[in-house]
């Protein structure tokens, strides 16, 4: 399988199954369009009849020939060789956790998947005493996972930030006994951020991960606090301050962008410009007919904003300036294990979440819907027959994700997009699908751009 685009100057065909990335000139481009395996030993009449008309015969034949040498080499139309690994997609120790510290938040953002911070369940905080029982149960799930990552989330977990010290603390105090390493985050929109705490953060957090969507005026539409006033102005100083004081290193601004702002390429070098270099800025997930949801009609718009921010992107490199956007970090050498190729992000699996009450659910966004509970930790009880259902939830167990060729980069998509989408974790949704195609598109575009002005040097 293979895929072919072109962007920005560039004639990109992937190798899908290999992985190969390579750079062609029209002519390969163009006949790549017209033939396919097996081939024949010589091009064929038709094929050489038709691109005649705007190639010289000899080019033709020349071409053909490096194309079939390219597949004999098993460099191009490779067979997938990783469906073989499906097997060992089985039930895994649990690595990590997401405590949802508080059910509560001191902002009333318009789009939250969360419902303003409840899920829909109640305002309240978790206990010393869950927080506690959460981590052991990660210790005894972890098997022989040395480190083990808890995101401190919420709603907003600062709300609850002397229960965060204590499980840092009690977390702290069993590893020796375990030998395990916990690497904490915390993700928080910075509204309570202080002295006391960026210390503690930068000093306990393995990772930090800032909530803004960008220019002022995008932010403060959909990012609210309670009282209906705007949270850019108090947040963006305590920003820069706490990633400043990390050395910008081991953490991310994180936005969301809506029908509101699909010039989010601005909002992405907005941040860039107060001075953050780890931005990532997403698609919201939300209900279609939302005001502010993306749809198909604007996926054209979506498609060109990527395309902008990649070459202006390219742009700010070439001035000697770079930072990183999440969905546009891409490893074209090694790349994730089988596995990790296979099923992603590993959501009731090797990752679950944790409620204030001590519920049990595969991931964040699963949480409040009945038939994913898969337990509580006051009660002993683990459906561990969801475990195996996630386990399971890989690119061969997704019909349309089989034959897509980006299937080895997204891993199947979010599960709890697609349950949230089409009620079920095996069926990828669409639009979702679409967006992060393009996102891969210039990912590798960019990739290619890097390659050749390196070359030059």
């Amino acid at each position: 399988m293979i895929h072919k685009y072109k962007l920005n100057g560039y004639n990109i065909v992937l190798d899908v199954h290999s992985g190969g990335v390579h750079i062609v000139d029209e002519l390969t481009y163009d006949m790549l369009d017209n033939i396919a395996p097996p081939f024949a030993d010589e091009c064929p009449a038709n094929v050489i009849e038709k691109l005649s008309r705007f190639y010289n015969r000899e080019e033709i034949i020349s071409c053909y020939e490096e194309v079939k040498e390219l597949y004999n080499e098993k460099i191009l139309f490779s067979e997938d060789d990783y469906e073989k690994f499906a097997k060992y997609s089985v039930a895994s120790p649990i690595k990590a956790m997401c405590l949802l510290v508080t059910m509560d938040c001191n902002l009333r953002c318009e789009y939250c998947f969360a419902s303003q911070g409840d899920y829909a369940m109640g305002r309240k905080v978790m206990s010393f005493e869950t927080g506690k029982k959460a981590l052991d149960f990660l210790l005894e799930n972890s098997g022989d996972r040395e480190n083990l990552e808890v995101d401190f989330f919420g709603g907003e977990p600062l709300m609850n930030w002397d229960v965060v010290k204590k499980l840092v603390e009690y977390g702290r105090s069993r590893e020796e006994e375990y030998h395990k390493h916990f690497r904490f985050t915390v993700t928080t929109n910075g509204l309570l951020l202080d002295e006391e705490k960026m210390d503690f953060i930068n000093k306990e957090m393995s990772n930090v991960v800032l909530s803004i969507d960008g220019r002022k005026d995008v932010n403060d539409r959909v990012r609210k606090r309670v009282d209906g006033s705007g949270c850019y102005d108090r947040i963006i100083p305590r920003f820069k301050e706490l990633a400043e004081k990390r050395n910008y290193e081991n953490y991310y601004v994180r936005g969301t962008f809506t029908k509101y702002n699909l010039d989010f390429a601005s909002d992405v070098f907005h941040l860039y410009d107060l001075g953050f270099e780890q931005i990532s800025v997403e698609p919201v997930v939300c209900d279609h007919d939302e005001k502010y949801a993306i749809t198909e009609r604007d996926l054209p718009a979506v498609f060109s904003e990527y395309e902008r921010l990649a070459q202006l992107m390219l742009v700010n490199e070439k001035k000697g300036k770079h930072f990183n956007f999440f969905h546009f970090m891409l490893d074209l050498d090694q790349g994730p294990c089988a596995i990790k190729r296979l099923r992603g992000c590993g959501s009731g699996n090797e990752y679950v979440a944790i409620t204030s009450d001590g519920d049990i659910y595969p991931c964040h966004q699963f949480v409040g819907i009945p038939e994913y509970l898969m337990g509580n930790i006051h009660s002993g009880e683990f459906n561990t027959e969801i475990k195996k259902d996630f386990a399971a939830a890989h690119i061969y167990n997704k019909e349309d994700c089989r034959k897509c060729w980006a299937k080895f980069y997204c891993s199947g998509g979010c599960n709890a997009n697609n349950f949230i989408y089409t009620g079920n974790i095996l069926t990828a949704h669409k639009l979702s699908c679409e967006i992060e195609k393009k996102r891969l598109e210039c990912a590798i575009m960019i990739k290619a751009a890097q390659a050749e002005a390196a070359a030059q040097e």
